[in-house]
């Protein structure tokens, strides 16, 4: 496991209990995301504690919270551990989300009046000059566009499942925006998209979402594969 060497002469935090669970929470977490913690990587609460400065309670609330949303798992004998990427897992939620996301479109072209688009149009209906190029800033507004197109239906329980949904994904769809080109075709499809719900043509809507939902999850498995790839031989066993 490759945590970050923790200064010895640093006392534990006096932060709130909550805070210093939010913040180890957090490190843990974007660790995870940026591969600085490797799926399959052990490691214990000990460590963590010495590496954030915090006794071992707030560690093992974060790390609980970590556990509810499947990015580690823990063993009564070897501590805990990074989840391994399951693949076949990651296939099944774009699937759930597919059928989400074309049935909110689907609703959306046929709603009366038209729903209210105009937050989405103002981020997504822009000259290439005006559109942000900075990965993860695109992504979280990728990932609020496709919520906010399921929250316009209305439907609370739809939109609770998608935010699930997202959020068990959000590991690997923030890889997607780490190529210029893939930033790029986000906004291109995204304006093709809202354009067409605009246009209340249903069928053809539904096409380019799922066209679009397919194309990222295959580019991220591509590019989630390389990446693991150079984190382990960076930082081989």
């Amino acid at each position: 496991m490759k945590l970050l060497k923790h200064d010895k002469t640093k006392k534990k935090t006096d932060e709130p209990r909550t805070n210093l669970t939010e913040r180890i929470y957090q490190t843990i977490k974007d660790d995870i995301f940026s591969f600085r913690l490797l799926p399959g990587d052990r490691f214990s609460e000990n460590e963590i504690a010495e590496r954030v400065a915090a006794s071992r309670t707030p560690v093992r609330e974060a790390l609980a919270r970590l556990q509810r949303e499947g990015f580690v798992e823990v063993s009564f004998r070897s501590g805990w551990q990074v989840r391994p990427f399951d693949f076949n897992q990651f296939e099944q939620l774009y699937d759930v989300r597919i059928i989400l996301e074309l049935a909110a479109v689907k609703k959306l072209c046929e709603m009366e009046p038209a729903p209210n688009l105009e937050d989405l149009k103002r981020i997504w209906l822009v000259k290439p000059e005006d559109r942000l190029e900075d990965g993860p800033s695109v992504c979280a507004l990728d990932e609020r566009f496709h919520e906010q197109l399921i929250e316009a239906t209305g439907n609370r329980e739809m939109a609770r499942i998608h935010h699930e949904i997202t959020e068990r994904l959000r590991i690997i769809r923030r890889i997607d925006f780490t190529q210029r080109n893939r930033i790029e075709a986000t906004y291109d499809e995204h304006a093709k998209i809202l354009r067409t719900i605009m246009e209340r043509r249903a069928e053809e809507v539904k096409s380019y979402l799922k066209t679009h939902i397919e194309a990222s999850k295959s580019e991220v498995r591509k590019i989630t594969l390389h990446m693991l790839y150079e984190a382990q031989q960076q930082h081989p066993d």
